[in-house]
């Protein structure tokens, strides 16, 4: 008597389903990830054992550097960019034209007073990339620009989150400025970046 072999045709089908689904799945994923833009300057944050992850959206990044500059990088979202330089604009009394505000939009950081904010938009995208600023964006008692970011950030979307990311080495009286300027505008709650204990 002759074997019959049982037919597989149902499991093949439903295996070529799963791994066109995992396949969709794994392209969405692609195309949606948004990828940690680096760093303009090295910073080596300190460490901690924290394994808290900070928010996707709505995120402005504060930098500082070992030698105490600082860097703002505003939010991803395009046209809340084009509002926050409006109003910065606005308090220092400047103007843009159309070229500088497409080049505001997809900034990295920015890391100038704002009265070389013009020279800067003008770079070309390489030399932006390759730029290290000599100054940063002032922050004393007399000088808030870096908080004056913040809080124009703030009125364009109230709901905007703010972490502050420093180098293990930065001297403390630089940071301090920046937390006495934040609670100046009563902005009290924020991330502080580290790395995680026994991970380079």
């Amino acid at each position: 008597m002759a074997r019959v072999k049982p037919k597989r045709h149902g499991v093949v089908t439903d295996m070529t389903a799963m791994c066109d689904v995992a396949f969709l799945l794994l392209t969405f994923f692609i195309l949606t990830t948004q990828f940690k833009k680096p760093d303009v300057e090295q910073i080596k944050p300190p460490s901690s054992i924290s394994e808290k992850l900070l928010p996707d959206a709505s995120l402005m990044t504060i930098n500082a550097t070992p030698d105490g500059k600082f860097y703002f990088q505003p939010v991803e979202n395009a046209s809340e960019r084009l509002q926050l330089l409006e109003k910065m604009g606005q308090k220092y009394n400047m103007t843009f034209d159309n070229k500088q505000k497409a080049a505001f939009q997809k900034v990295q950081a920015i890391g100038v007073p704002m009265n070389q904010l013009k020279g800067y938009l003008d770079l070309s995208d390489e030399e932006q990339k390759s730029f290290k600023s000599p100054t940063g964006i002032p922050m004393d008692s007399t000088n808030k620009q870096l908080v004056d970011w913040v809080q124009q950030s703030l009125s364009v979307n109230p709901d905007y989150k703010l972490a502050i990311k420093g180098d293990v080495t930065t001297e403390y009286p630089k940071v301090k400025s920046l937390f006495e300027g934040l609670r100046d505008i009563d902005f009290l709650k924020f991330w502080l970046i580290t790395s995680q204990e026994g991970k380079p």
